[in-house]
Order: C-alpha cells, then sequence, then structure tokens
C-alpha cells in the first residue's frame, strides 16, 4: 500500500490510501532549531554592578592630609571642565585621560557680613561677624604630560577600597561612593575659623596611584 509521507513539526505524518492518518514522533537529533539555546533570563530585581564601568582607580588627597583611596568618577556622561588661563578657552576632559588634578588657592580674604537696617530700607549695617572667602586655581595634568590650569568647578566621587580583603566566605556590602566638590570659589559660615576648611588638595589616578594611597593611610579625617 502506497503512503504519502508529509513533515509537520516534530512528527511525520502519513496518510494511506485508504484516508486515515497516522502519526509518528520524529526526533531531530541534530536539529539546532530544537535544541538551541535559550537565551538566559533577565531578572528585573537583581542587584544593580556596585562599581562604575567608568570609575578610574586612584586616591583624593585632602588640604588636612587625610587620604581617600578608591574608585573616582564624575557624575555620568559628564567630563572635567576647565577655563584654560593660557589660552584663554574652555576645555574639557575626560576623567580617563588624566593623571592628577591638583588645586592650590591663589588668594583668600576676610568679608564683613552685612544686613538691611530695616526690612523696607536699603540701608545695610555691619552685624560685627566676618566670613573667609576663597579663590581657587586648579591644574589638571593629561596623561600624555600636558597641563591645563585654570577655574575648574566639578562634583567628584569615590568608592573607598578596603585594604583587609574579606575572609572566605564572608560577605561584604560594597561601601557607598563619597562625595565631594572642586570648587572656584568658597564662602566659608560665619565664624568658621581657617583650619576648618577642608578642600580637595590633590588627585591622582591610576592603578599606581591606587597603591599609593592604600599605603599613606586614610588619615586624619577619620579621626574623631
Amino acid at each position: 500500500m502506497g503512503l504519502l509521507i508529509h513533515v509537520w513539526g516534530d512528527f511525520i505524518v502519513s496518510l494511506s490510501k485508504s484516508g486515515s492518518l497516522c502519526f509518528a514522533c520524529f526526533a531531530f537529533a541534530a536539529s539546532p532549531i530544537l535544541f538551541a539555546a535559550e537565551p538566559p533570563a533577565i531578572n528585573p530585581f537583581r542587584q544593580a554592578p556596585s562599581e562604575r564601568e567608568d570609575a578610574v582607580p586612584g586616591y583624593i588627597e585632602f588640604s588636612d592630609g587625610a587620604i581617600r583611596p578608591g574608585l573616582i568618577h564624575l557624575t555620568r556622561d559628564m567630563r572635567l571642565k576647565i577655563y584654560d588661563e593660557r589660552l584663554q578657552r574652555q576645555r574639557e576632559a575626560p576623567l580617563q585621560a588624566v593623571k592628577q588634578i591638583e588645586c592650590n588657592v591663589k588668594r583668600e580674604w576676610m568679608e564683613r557680613e552685612w544686613r538691611f537696617k530695616e526690612t523696607t530700607s536699603d540701608e545695610k549695617v555691619y552685624t560685627g561677624r566676618s566670613y573667609l572667602s576663597r579663590e581657587y586655581v586648579h591644574t589638571i595634568t593629561l596623561s600624555d604630560g600636558r597641563t591645563i590650569t585654570g577655574p575648574l568647578s566639578a562634583i567628584v566621587y569615590v568608592q573607598p577600597q578596603d585594604n583587609v580583603p574579606p575572609s572566605p566566605g564572608e560577605h561584604r556590602e560594597p561601601p557607598k561612593a563619597e562625595q565631594y566638590l572642586l570648587n572656584k570659589r568658597y564662602k566659608s559660615d560665619v565664624g568658621q575659623d581657617l583650619k576648618s576648611l577642608v578642600y580637595v588638595k590633590r588627585i591622582k589616578l591610576g592603578k599606581e596611584a591606587l597603591e599609593e594611597g592604600k599605603k599613606r593611610g586614610r588619615g586624619p579625617r577619620d579621626e574623631g
């Protein structure tokens, strides 16, 4: 008896002359379609990576001698923007292209605090209190040795690195990134003394800088 044979999905369908259907399972052992690996499922509730992919190893040094070694980054998709005093124009530099950022106090002065004598009056009177104003200048050293000097304002983040590695099987939550400001100009609170005006003095970047920062320790800001 003659049969008409058709392949349908995972089965062979045989049609006899009498019109009856016969089904037989057919295994495609070598079929790449049936046995292709499925893509891994995406868990929308998984924890986000704790380290930024654009972070650069290094350390931050403060004017009081404190050190913060770790992974350093800017706000996402941001670059350092500095006014080049030599070329008299704005320059931009990605953090990955920077070797060092150094800050110096250009000038500082005391300013008196004034207030209006009366609510409806334009006349001002001296309160007897003063505050300190500072103006900073930054020098960026690029990886190729070139330097750019001028006013710089930026927000810098550092995710601290622990000098003590975790024990086998020990779980540690990654430390939160700390935020610091690079200022063009800073005005203290009224009555604040000079020693308390701590600022970011230097940022060094690179793997060697990170190891240097770990060796130098964290410094006075950890006290108390």
